[in-house]
C-alpha cells in the first residue's frame, strides 16, 4: 500500500482541528511557532502531534533541533489539511458576501503606527453612524491572509495587490529625517548632510522599508546606536535625545519633542493601499467600513503627505 492509499485508509478518526494542527506546524516548520500561530501552549502542540501519529499509525515529522521537518506522509496530510482550509474560507467568503446586514464584525489588518491619531478618529465616527458594526483590528507588520479570511479588510503601506485580491490606493504616505529638539544641526542642513551624528534604525521586520533602504544608501547605518522593529519605539527613543531617525509625517511632526529636518524625502514615501477579497465586496458591513476609510483617508492627505500641520 503506498503512502497515498495509506492515509486514506487511516485519515478518518481525524477532525479538522487536527488538521489545523498538522497545517500550522508545517508552515512555522517548529513547535514554538506552530503555538504562536494557533494561540496555544508549546506542550499543547506536542501532545497534539502525538496524538495524531498515533491514531494514524504513521510518522509524520522528523525531529531535529533545527525544527520540524514533514515526511512524506506529512506532506500529504499537510498538502489535504491546506486544501480544506482553502474550501472552508472559499465557503465563509460566499456567505459572508451574501450577507446584506449592516451589522456584525469586521476584521481590519494594519500596521501599528496608523493606530496612532490616523485610524481612531476616523474609527470613533464610523461607530457612530454604524452602532451595529464591530472593528476587530490586527496591528502588527505581518500580512494577514485575506484569501484564508484572516482578515475582511486591509490598510497598509505597499505596491500593488496580490493575485486574487482587489486594492486601492488612498494616500501617499510621506517619511523624513527628524531630531530631538535638543539636538542643534547647523544651519541649512538637510537629510543629505548629516553625517556624523547618531542614528536610530527600523530593524527586525521594518528593515525592508523605504525609509531603512534610504538610511542604508546614505550610509547612515553605520551610525546606528540603536534599532528597533516599531516606528513608535524609533519616535519614542528619538524624542529621549538617542538621536535622528526616520518617520512618517505623521508620526513625527505631530511630536513636540522632535524637529523635521528638510522636507519630506521622496525615495523614503510608500502607497497606502486598502486590500479586500473580491468575495466580500457586497458584504454590507465590510462595504461600509472600506468607504468609511476611504472617505477619512482622502481628508487626512495633506497630513499624510507632511503638507500640514501636526494631525490632532
Amino acid at each position: 500500500m503506498n503512502n497515498r492509499s495509506r492515509l486514506a485508509a487511516v485519515a478518518a478518526p481525524l477532525s479538522w482541528d487536527d488538521y489545523r494542527f498538522l497545517l500550522a506546524i508545517g508552515r512555522a516548520g517548529s513547535l514554538n511557532g506552530a503555538a504562536k500561530r494557533l494561540g496555544v501552549s508549546h506542550p499543547t502542540v506536542f501532545r497534539r502531534v502525538n496524538a495524531i501519529e498515533r491514531a494514524l499509525g504513521v510518522r509524520l515529522f522528523e525531529r531535529a533541533r533545527e525544527g520540524y521537518a514533514p515526511t512524506p506522509n506529512g506532506e500529504e496530510a499537510i498538502a489535504a489539511a491546506a486544501q480544506i482550509e482553502e474550501r472552508i474560507a472559499a465557503t465563509e467568503r460566499r456567505l459572508a458576501g451574501l450577507d446584506a446586514r449592516p451589522t456584525g464584525t469586521v476584521r481590519l489588518a494594519t500596521v501599528e503606527p496608523l493606530l496612532h491619531r490616523v485610524l481612531p478618529p476616523l474609527l470613533a465616527r464610523f461607530r457612530r453612524a454604524h452602532p451595529g458594526i464591530v472593528v476587530q483590528v490586527t496591528a502588527d507588520n505581518h500580512t494577514q491572509d485575506l484569501s484564508r479570511h484572516e482578515a475582511d479588510l486591509a490598510l497598509r503601506p505597499g505596491g500593488e495587490p496580490p493575485e486574487g485580491l482587489v486594492g486601492r490606493k488612498l494616500a501617499r504616505l510621506a517619511s523624513a529625517v527628524y531630531r530631538p529638539r535638543a539636538l542643534r544641526l547647523p544651519r541649512g542642513a538637510g537629510p543629505q548632510d548629516l553625517d556624523g551624528y547618531d542614528w536610530l534604525l527600523p530593524a527586525g521586520n521594518l528593515a525592508h522599508i523605504a525609509m531603512a533602504q534610504w538610511l542604508r544608501r546614505m550610509q547612515y547605518d553605520r551610525r546606528a546606536v540603536f534599532s528597533a522593529n516599531s516606528l513608535l519605539g524609533l519616535r519614542e527613543a528619538a524624542v529621549a535625545g538617542l538621536g535622528l531617525t526616520v518617520l512618517p509625517c505623521y508620526l513625527g511632526d505631530g511630536e513636540r519633542g522632535l524637529v523635521r529636518v528638510g522636507d519630506p524625502v521622496e525615495a523614503m514615501g510608500a502607497d497606502l493601499w486598502l486590500l479586500q477579497h473580491p468575495d466580500l465586496r457586497r458584504t454590507e458591513r465590510v462595504r461600509a467600513l472600506a468607504e468609511a476609510l476611504r472617505e477619512g483617508v482622502r481628508a487626512l492627505q495633506p497630513d499624510l503627505s507632511g503638507r500640514a500641520g501636526p494631525i490632532g
